[in-house]
């Protein structure tokens, strides 16, 4: 997946900034040095490594192996165990031995609605909401193993639901609450669940989301025998026999619960993703492995205090949401904000504004959002007091630069170090990243793979390739958040994930390799355009699209090209106030050859008011490449936020044709 040499990218730009001093001085990893040095121990000895970082959790009974088996090769094959005949509760790693220590009254949730409305919630009292739960879920029937299904808005009760449901050891398989009824209905049936803890609505622009509506609709012809409702938006709705008020059958119940430990690789949830097929896939998630690494992953990446106050924007929905509002603060015994609704809601600044009320240090967000923000105005974030921020994150996709650099100027003062990460659904923590006190950042890369984590980019036949060329980029050695299987599809699981490239673990992502061994994500491998025999990364040429100040985000696809192969199509959304006309598309053209060169100006430009993207943020350059082909979509779009963003950009070709 090599570039042409003749192709200058921005991307490798070798602008470089060293982490702040004065935050450097009290990290937990100091110095470059320092981070060769623990990655060197972690190559060394990786199972002696990885039962150090373990033995930070707390477990019921100590393991008898740290890794067993390897990646698979076939369907048949035993697959990866981590820490066997270990027994431990992912609650009580993240719950109960906070509660039980100094930081009882420590607050654990911060808690913000769409409309205002506030709360904390200590680690005590959290314990106590816990329990309840996990007895209310046990008096309906809910035994060790069967899943359930949790559909909530971004309240502290979704995520008591998902520590209670890990209590009593039945995995959740948690729905972002903004798919529809049917998306809902499918992921149901194909999990089993049991039970589905939902509320009768949900806060997000100011309107209520019909949660408990959709529900009814999604679990008709399911094996569903309950249904909690939380009331949250106090809407009508319809009840049903199979209803049950959370607070009748949650704050009644006792506040006393008796964990049970359960095995290291018992389920702890699955989380679907959309697949090219009109299928999701259920990726499975086990305790003890999944446990360990978001736990560390936390402490590091983040460099994690007792005294931060810790925002990841995503919602539980996602996987972000699992790993880095719940499972890994809270192991950690952090205290995270929640934050239920949309980041313009009531106004542009909801987010700074949030940020100066509640203190918050390190703030965790997607580049969707962050160039959302650009396009809104600098003036927005200017207006509040932002000196609290000590750390900045990014997540979902990989950032351009200048992006980068507008969010480490107008949101971290010049003085936070950012950290920027690649991981995925499957990876169930994150991967690459810098350590925000040792590791020089480059705008726009991901930097080098954590301590553990064995990373390569590599031809097809798994050949390490040269620096600064493309390749595809796989994981090399098991690590504990690896998926185990998709559910109920192992066959599809080692096709997906090992058949690519032999002995490794590929999901598809291609990548390049500075000198430095920095990490340049170039997006997905199908997201690489041939060009005249030239193969150009989609990424390079967004990146350069954004570059130009009239221009708040682009996405990058190929057409068929009798000619050529493949033509280039840019999709962009001008910033506010652009006039979008050709001689605007005309100089973006032009923008680009000067950026990259001549084989990278675009064949065509399209101006849109948006972009289709997944409800996580991410844009769906598959949905456009079909559009840019003058095809229906295909596949599964139970992701994509707003059907009618498609819509409008398929009328729009279909009227200029």
């Amino acid at each position: 997946m090599s570039s042409s040499s003749s192709i200058e990218s921005i991307l490798t730009e070798n602008r470089s900034f060293p982490p702040p001093a004065e935050f450097s001085k009290d990290a937990r990893v100091k110095t470059l040095i320092d981070y060769e040095s623990l990655y060197a121990r972690a190559e060394r000895d990786p199972e002696g490594f990885w039962a150090e970082v373990a033995s930070d959790l707390q477990w019921a009974t100590p393991w008898k192996h740290v890794l067993q088996g390897a990646f698979p090769t076939d369907a048949r094959s035993p697959g990866v165990t981590w820490f066997a005949g270990g027994t431990l509760n992912a609650s009580v790693s993240c719950v109960d031995r906070h509660a039980q220590s100094w930081r009882k009254n420590k607050a654990a949730i911060i808690f913000e609605g769409e409309p205002g409305d506030t709360s904390v919630i200590t680690y005590g009292q959290l314990h106590r909401e816990v329990c309840k739960a996990a007895n209310a879920l046990t008096a309906l029937g809910i035994k060790a193993g069967e899943f359930v299904a949790i559909y909530m808005p971004m309240v502290p009760e979704a995520a008591i639901a998902m520590l209670a449901c890990a209590r009593i050891g039945a995995p959740h398989t948690v729905v972002f609450g903004g798919f529809s009824a049917e998306a809902l209905g499918d992921r149901i049936r194909d999990c089993g669940a049991k039970a589905v803890i939902t509320a009768d609505g949900g806060w997000r622009r100011g309107q209520i989301l019909p949660l408990k509506d959709n529900v009814d609709k999604a679990v008709e012809g399911t094996t569903v025998e309950h249904v909690v409702v939380l009331e949250r938006c106090s809407n009508p709705i319809a009840w049903h026999g199979r209803d049950k008020w959370w607070h009748e059958v949650v704050d009644s119940a006792s506040s006393k619960h008796e964990p049970k430990a359960f095995d290291s690789e018992h389920a702890l949830f699955s989380l679907y993703t959309s697949g090219t097929t009109g299928k999701p896939k259920g990726i499975l998630h086990t305790t003890g492995g999944y446990l360990t690494t978001t736990a560390y992953t936390t402490k590091m990446v983040f460099d994690l205090r007792d005294e931060d106050v810790f925002w990841c924007t995503a919602d539980i929905g996602w996987v972000t949401g699992h790993s880095y509002v719940v499972y890994g603060p809270l192991a950690n015994g952090a205290t995270v904000l929640m934050y239920e609704g949309a980041p313009n809601q009531p106004g542009p600044d909801r987010f700074w504004d949030i940020i100066a009320k509640w203190g918050v240090t390190v703030f965790y967000t997607a580049p969707t959002a962050i160039r959302a923000f650009m396009k809104w105005g600098d003036e927005h974030p200017a207006r509040h007091d932002l000196s609290s921020l000590r750390l900045l994150g990014s997540v979902g996709e990989p950032i351009n630069p200048e992006a980068w650099m507008w969010y480490r100027k107008q949101i971290g003062g010049d003085r936070c170090p950012i950290v920027d990460t690649w991981w995925q659904t499957e990876t169930g923590s994150i991967m690459i990243s810098p350590l925000p006190g040792a590791t020089p950042t480059k705008p726009g890369s991901a930097t080098r793979p954590l301590p553990g984590i064995d990373v390569d980019v590599v031809t097809k036949d798994g050949v390490s390739v040269g620096a600064n060329q493309g390749g595809f980029l796989v994981i090399k050695r098991p690590w504990p958040s690896m998926l185990r299987t998709i559910w109920g599809d192992h066959e599809r699981y080692v096709q997906t994930y090992f058949s690519e490239v032999t002995g490794c673990y590929f999901a598809g992502d291609g990548a390049r390799k500075d000198a430095d061994g920095y990490f340049w994500i170039m997006g997905r491998v199908d997201d690489v355009i041939n060009v005249a025999g030239h193969r150009l990364s989609t990424m390079e040429i967004e990146s350069a699209l954004v570059s130009h100040p009239k221009v708040a985000e682009a996405a990058v696809v190929g057409r068929p090209d009798e000619l050529k192969g493949q033509a280039i199509v840019a999709f962009v959304t001008p910033r506010s106030g652009m006039v979008a006309d050709d001689a605007l598309a005309k100089e973006l053209r032009e923008h680009v050859a000067t950026q990259i060169g001549a084989l990278a100006r675009p064949e065509e430009i399209r101006f849109a008011e948006a972009l289709p993207k997944t409800r996580s943020g991410k844009i769906m350059r598959r949905l456009l490449r079909e559009v840019a082909s003058g095809s229906a979509a295909r596949g599964d779009t139970t992701t994509l936020e707003d059907q009618g963003v498609l819509e409008k950009l398929a009328q729009s070709y279909a009227q200029e044709e």
